[in-house]
């Protein structure tokens, strides 16, 4: 039996990988992406590419009309509302530039060391 070829990555995550050092891995039908050990952007299974997003980088997404990923259409919340993700569609235009690419990413790699200080500041120690 002859080995599996590995697949080509992405188009998108092969200009990501030209501005910023980073790992990923298949998962969920889609990939993962880390940098410095931390998850900061996927690539869905329909292929667009996401950063993570919080308050100091959500701005720079909605002037671009981008969109929130949403990996659950037919799964609704308690309030009804679909399900996002704090992950944001990179728009095409980003992809196109290599400098801007790498500001949005380290954006995005910012957003994902701030949530990473602040889930583990907000766990709670266990009782022994």
């Amino acid at each position: 039996m002859a080995p599996r070829k590995k697949a080509e990555p992405p188009e998108s995550l092969q200009r990501l990988a030209r501005v910023l050092p980073v790992e990923w891995r298949s998962m969920f039908g889609g990939i993962g992406i880390y940098s410095e050990g931390i998850f900061f952007a996927l690539i869905s299974s329909e292929g667009p590419l996401y950063f993570r997003v919080d308050d100091a980088n959500r701005p720079d997404f909605e002037k671009a009309a981008s969109e929130p990923f949403r990996p659950y259409s037919r799964v609704k919340s308690r309030d009804r509302a679909p399900i996002t993700m704090p992950y944001w569609r990179v728009p095409e235009k980003v992809l196109e530039k290599p400098a801007t690419l790498r500001k949005w990413a380290e954006k995005a790699l910012e957003a994902a060391r701030a949530a990473r200080v602040k889930r583990k500041g907000a766990a709670k120690p266990r009782p022994r």
